[in-house]
């Protein structure tokens, strides 16, 4: 073979390559310009709070909030995580478990936790174990949230003084006009025939677990560590939801949000401005996890 016909071989080798590459992912700013990992971690890496928007079967969020728990970590020395998929009444068994007074089996036995949490969530909580950082538990316990689903807020009243240990304190703020509720409320609950709508006490038991999960990252919070917390997209999109209620039980944190979108091409789309402070854009065809 020629040098010549060599050249051209590795030219349409490297044509087809490049023309076949496929990105997991593409990171925006609010403003559409696409972002480096690396300028994303420095920023978020400043914060108070830094909210990651997930979609909870999709393991690029997944990867990318161990990843980016790692890099603050390394660039803070402190951090503190927290997350939607493990509930208020659970912190004993987490706070266990760190200590090494209980095993890895009993605590996976008794936590109530997700279908998924081996592959997905797993990672983030024994990464935490092993640098020695505080894993909160956020999520108001689910019997609590079906209460007021049932009895509206007023419901959480007939609770013991025990279990309102695992509630924001009462009554809760609550506005169905904030970020993320009005939009629930008019969701067509009617199979597609517009009929009704989300009933007002459905709209109140995503608030209460929003409420719950501001009022545990507040409560938490230490100055001068970043504080990362795990929950489902429509939970902190819009800067609305967790992000409001932060704004009620302490106004002077810094929160930043990252929204997750999946689409059929990652391209930036206008509709992805308000979403967040980053959005993280993934294939549509992406494998899920269960």
């Amino acid at each position: 073979m020629t040098k010549t016909l060599m050249l051209f071989c590795m030219v349409i080798l490297a044509t087809i390559a490049n023309a076949q590459k496929m990105d997991a992912y593409k990171l925006y700013d609010a403003r559409g310009r696409q972002v480096k990992f690396e300028r994303m971690l420095n920023v978020l890496s400043q914060s108070d709070v830094v909210l990651f928007g997930e979609l909870h079967n999709n393991p690029v969020c997944h990867w990318m909030q161990l990843e980016l728990s790692k890099g603050i970590f390394e660039k803070n020395g402190s951090l503190i995580m927290g997350g939607e998929m493990f509930e208020s009444d659970n912190q004993l068994l987490i706070d266990e478990y760190f200590a090494g007074l209980i095993r890895q089996r009993n605590f996976e036995e008794e936590m109530r936790l997700w279908p998924n949490y081996k592959t997905d969530y797993k990672p983030m909580l024994e990464f935490a174990k092993d640098k020695n950082i505080r894993f909160v538990a956020t999520n108001i316990p689910r019997r609590y949230a079906a209460l007021v689903n049932q009895n509206g807020f007023e419901g959480l009243n007939e609770l013991s003084d025990e279990a309102k240990r695992f509630l924001p304190i009462l009554p809760v703020p609550y506005d169905p006009e904030a970020p993320n509720y009005r939009e629930m409320s008019e969701m067509d609950m009617g199979g597609g025939h517009g009929k009704g709508g989300v009933p007002p006490n459905m709209v109140k038991a995503q608030a209460i677990k929003d409420a719950t999960m501001a009022y545990f990252i507040s409560k938490n919070f230490e100055k001068d560590k970043v504080f990362i917390h795990f929950q489902g997209d429509f939970h902190s999109k819009n800067h609305g939801a967790i992000v409001w209620y932060l704004q009620q039980y302490n106004p002077r944190l810094k929160v930043s949000t990252i929204s997750t979108v999946e689409a059929e091409d990652l391209e930036f789309r206008d509709e992805y401005k308000p979403l967040a402070d980053f959005i993280l854009v993934i294939p549509e065809s992406m494998t899920k996890t269960h």
